[in-house]
């Protein structure tokens, strides 16, 4: 059995069945950010792996450890450390005796410039980082687990934020929120890094996926078509912004202005950090440099006439 996208309606704390050996229990966290809530995969059938345990709600714990009934849970797998994602592991460990498995601490992963922003007080926004995740075992990219279940094989796809990992399970993925389908992943600097996201998306095109369950949302029955998406909706971001700066020197906040039309209020920050992705990965490539340096208040400048490239940030 395999659940197809028309048919996916699952409803908070009850189990959905998607394919043999695979079920879905949905947290009750609904939000502008996390779609229907995070989707909570329960994967194995006498022996199970816990994907995304999902944010510390109690009646969302409550409802997983019933999904997994008496069954000895081997693993807590986590694609990565925010609050909606990884929150309940502690305590789903702490029922299970299972060992949480990721890719490292919240800023594991984190791209050379990110971490150089973050050191100069750069915050994250849109997204609630888990401070205290830390995973019992880590895994890098190309990590295997393997169990009753069958292999698990990590992906390191950094760019939502720097120690997201997906998970390829036979002709599937789980794909946490790097690649969704109701929307397209908040990359908010400095735990988010667009050069990083961009490539992790022509990672993912090289994986001969035939389905790939996010973080939120239904599954993506065509993973390259989705895919190419992303990366094509990037690229007329890009173009977007780069007409923006051709009207002049602008912050970020001026170019989503520019950009976003009749954006809700509940989007307007995603939006902004969003750009500044966009600018900072455009800084990095020297077609737009930064007065005084890359920061939240820079203001940004097409370079032109052979304006030589701003390299401190």
């Amino acid at each position: 059995m395999t659940q197809t996208t028309a048919e996916f309606a699952p409803q908070p704390g009850a189990v959905l069945a998607l394919r043999d050996d695979l079920a879905l229990v949905l947290a009750p966290n609904p939000s502008a950010m996390t779609g229907p809530g995070t989707n909570t995969y329960l994967l194995g059938h006498d022996r199970i792996v816990v994907i995304d345990p999902g944010p510390a709600i109690p009646a969302h714990l409550d409802a997983v450890l019933q999904a997994i009934g008496g069954r000895v849970v081997d693993h807590i797998l986590v694609t990565h450390s925010h609050l909606d994602h990884s929150a309940l592991a502690p305590a789903l460990a702490a029922a299970t005796g299972a060992a949480i498995c990721g890719f490292g601490g919240p800023a594991a992963g984190r791209s050379a410039v990110m971490s150089m922003l973050a050191a100069r007080g750069l915050t994250g926004g849109g997204e609630g980082i888990d401070p205290d995740f830390a995973p019992d075992r880590t895994l890098a990219d190309g990590d295997g687990l393997q169990g009753d279940w069958g292999r698990i094989t990590a992906i390191h796809t950094p760019g939502h934020i720097g120690n997201h990992l997906c998970f390829a399970w036979g002709d599937v993925l789980f794909s946490g929120d790097h690649v969704m389908g109701w929307a397209s992943s908040l990359v908010s600097p400095p735990d988010g890094d667009l050069t990083d996201f961009m490539a992790s998306c022509l990672k993912l095109q090289g994986v001969p996926a035939t389905c790939l369950y996010p973080g939120h949302g239904a599954p993506v029955l065509d993973p390259q078509a989705r895919l190419a998406w992303l990366i094509g909706h990037r690229l007329q971001r890009e173009a977007q912004i780069l007409a923006a700066l051709a009207a002049g020197p602008a912050t970020a906040r001026d170019v989503t202005a520019f950009v976003y039309k009749d954006l809700s209020p509940l989007l307007a920050k995603a939006a902004e950090r969003n750009v500044l992705a966009h600018l900072i990965d455009l800084h990095g490539k020297s077609i737009v440099a930064a007065t005084p340096g890359i920061c939240e208040g820079a203001v940004f400048h097409l370079h032109l006439g052979g304006l030589p490239p701003v390299t401190g940030i």
